[in-house]
Formats: C-alpha cells, sequence, structure tokens
C-alpha cells in the first residue's frame, strides 16, 4: 500500500494528538478530483489553532492540518488541470473540514485550486501563503474604497507576522506612510527594512478606549481585533477604510457606531477562505507585479515537516518573525 507522510490530527475519547504519520493514500478525500504532490506548505495561525488544539479549528476528525499547499497535479478528473500542472491552494475550509496540505499529497476540488504563476516557484508561494494573499486583498480593498497615499498614515496591526509583514512590504511599494504596530519592538529595525515609517508598540492600543478618539489613520490593515481593532476605528480620519483579517487579539469587537456615522468611517472585511476564484487571481497577479521577491526572502523561514508541530506554539505567542514555509519532503 502506497503510504505518504503528513501532520495528522486526531482526537477520541483518549485525548488529542498531533504527529507526522504515514498516511495510506486510499484514505484520501474521495470527493477530491485532483491529486496533488504538494512541494511546500505554511504554518499560518489558524494552523497553530489546529495543531495546538487550542481553538474549534478542526470540523471532523482525524484530519490532515495545512490551509495553504503548492505543488504539481498527479492525478485529476477535473477538466481543469492535467497532470504536470503547477497549483496553488489557499483556503476553502482546507485543514478544517477537508484534509489539508501539511502532507506530500493533498486530494482537493479543481474548483479551489488556482494556477501557479510562472513568475513563482511553489516555495515562493508557500512565502506568500494565505497570509499574504490575505494582505494582498487587504491592500486592494483600501485602494478599492479610495485610500490614497496621500491621504495620510496607515496602521498596520500585528505588523511582525505574516500578514502584517506582507503588508508592510505592499503598502510600501504602492508609496503609503505606515505606522507598524508590534508587541515586539525589538524588531522595529526589520519592520523599518520591509517599508515602515514608524513603529508603535501594540499596548497604546490593546486596552479598552474611548468609542471617537482622535484623528489619525487614513487607513489600516488589521490581523488583531478585539480592543485593537476597536481603537484603530476609534482613531480613523473622516472617510477612512479599515481592512480586517485577523482576530490575534480576540474575536470580540466593543465599539460604536460614531465613527461609522460622525466620520464615515467604513469596516472592510476580508474573506481570504472562501474568496471568488477572480478575486484569488487578481490577488495573485497584484503579487507577482508588486511584492519584492528580496524582502519575501527577508521575511520567510523553511522549516521540515518534522519540525512543523513544535512551531504551533510559537505561531500562537506572535514569536514568529514573518512567514514560515514547510518543507513537506524534508
Amino acid at each position: 500500500m502506497t503510504t505518504f507522510n503528513g501532520i495528522l490530527l486526531d482526537k477520541t475519547e483518549t485525548g488529542f494528538s498531533a504527529r507526522v504519520s504515514a498516511i495510506e493514500e486510499s484514505r484520501l478525500p474521495a470527493d477530491g478530483d485532483v491529486t496533488v504532490a504538494i512541494e511546500y506548505s505554511t504554518i499560518n495561525y489558524k494552523d497553530g489553532l489546529a495543531i495546538a488544539n487550542k481553538s474549534p479549528v478542526v470540523r471532523k476528525w482525524p484530519m490532515v492540518a495545512g490551509i495553504d499547499g503548492a505543488g504539481i497535479v498527479d492525478v485529476s478528473t477535473n477538466a481543469q488541470w492535467k497532470p504536470g500542472d503547477k497549483v496553488i491552494l489557499n483556503g476553502h475550509g482546507v485543514g478544517e473540514s477537508h484534509w489539508g496540505c501539511l502532507a506530500q499529497k493533498a486530494k482537493l476540488k479543481g474548483d479551489w485550486l488556482v494556477p501557479l504563476p510562472a513568475e513563482l516557484s511553489t516555495l515562493q508561494a508557500m512565502a506568500i501563503g494565505t497570509a499574504g494573499y490575505t494582505a494582498m486583498l487587504a491592500v486592494i480593498s483600501l485602494a478599492k474604497h479610495g485610500v490614497t497615499p496621500g491621504q495620510g498614515e496607515i496602521l498596520v496591526t500585528g505588523a511582525s507576522g505574516g500578514v502584517g509583514s506582507i503588508a508592510i512590504t505592499l503598502l510600501a511599494a504602492r508609496g503609503y506612510n505606515i505606522v507598524a504596530s508590534t508587541g515586539r519592538l525589538n524588531e522595529t529595525e526589520y519592520l523599518k527594512s520591509l517599508g515602515a515609517t514608524s513603529v508603535m508598540d501594540r499596548n497604546e492600543l490593546s486596552a479598552p478606549g474611548k468609542p471617537l478618539q482622535k484623528e489619525r489613520w487614513a487607513g489600516v490593515v488589521d490581523s488583531v481585533g478585539s480592543h485593537t481593532l476597536a481603537n484603530a476605528i476609534a482613531q480613523c480620519k473622516y472617510n477612512a477604510t479599515v481592512a480586517a483579517c485577523g482576530l490575534a487579539q480576540g474575536m470580540d469587537l466593543s465599539t460604536s457606531v460614531a465613527a461609522f456615522i460622525l466620520r464615515g468611517v467604513t469596516l472592510a472585511g476580508i474573506d481570504s477562505v472562501y474568496a471568488s476564484k477572480p478575486r484569488r487571481l487578481e490577488a495573485w497577479k497584484c503579487l507577482v507585479q508588486e511584492l519584492d521577491r528580496a524582502k519575501l526572502d527577508q521575511i520567510t523561514s523553511v522549516v521540515k515537516l518534522s519540525e512543523a508541530i513544535a512551531q504551533a506554539p510559537a505561531i500562537l505567542a506572535g514569536q514568529v518573525r514573518g512567514r514560515m514555509v514547510v518543507d513537506v519532503n524534508a
């Protein structure tokens, strides 16, 4: 029986387990129509939650972890794809309700896949991953809501993480003046090297605050949620847009309608999991055109599949800089 290695999560009467296992190919999901030989995956915040069993991310057991994957089509019964095609998978409930890509093989639905841009390697695609693709969706949202570089400062929260690091790089390439909010001020030079103009301590935003505060931000990319998002909204300038895409501090949002009706602030939700294919293709096209590859290399580290599980607590604690790629075949 042919097997492949993957991170298998399971929950039984005896408890939860996360381990690298040899998995029989016959166990791959029957509802997938494209089998992909995965070359690289990633560890995102959601992967960290699943691997550490810190949140009800996983909906079916057992589950192969991994919401991202890039590799080569091995077998396909989907007319869109043929063996040898290079593809990317982000989201669509993979690693939650459908077996994921922190494994050497994944059987996926062809409608979920997008082609790997010719300009990118599979490693670079996963260095971008869901975090970078989400950051691009957020930057596109700011622009579509009319936020221009001349209107003032853009706040990026969770700046040292994957979404934040890539958002700073993308915003800087478009000429925005960026203030990076982080809990790790020792990363100040790193954040400035990506394009941040200045850096602020996240504690300035992380406690409950007034619903309407002094105007500062022309736009916000927030991956933190909770009090941080509420304070960012309260500090927005007239007609600002806040792109909300994460919940590292929490899912709660205690605020009022004041900023929305008195300053015309827009709160734009960024969904990367079930975004339409046209939106995905637009994001990847912009990433190819705008993302500085040298800066992408700067924010990327690579670990082996056997090392990935140990990284989950660090991801959740905000101790990982930038993006962590997993070489599933190492």
